[in-house]
């Protein structure tokens, strides 16, 4: 369980915005996505593999 201090006189946005962001922070929508399937650890390296030379990719055009 999340909890956000509130100090006295903020507003409900600000409280919001605050939760919203520790709510990312954990991860939690990620994992479950992640989980409504199984993946093979073979596919899971290829798909790391894949976006890593994507990286390498897109940083050499930057560098030149």
């Amino acid at each position: 369980m999340l909890i956000i201090p509130v100090k006295d006189g903020e507003s409900i946005d600000k409280a919001l915005k605050k939760y919203k962001r520790k709510f990312d922070r954990t991860g939690v929508v990620r994992q479950l996505r992640s989980r409504q399937q199984y993946n093979k650890p073979s596919v899971l390296k290829r798909q790391q593999r894949s976006r890593a030379a994507y990286k390498q990719r897109m940083q050499s055009l930057e560098e030149a």
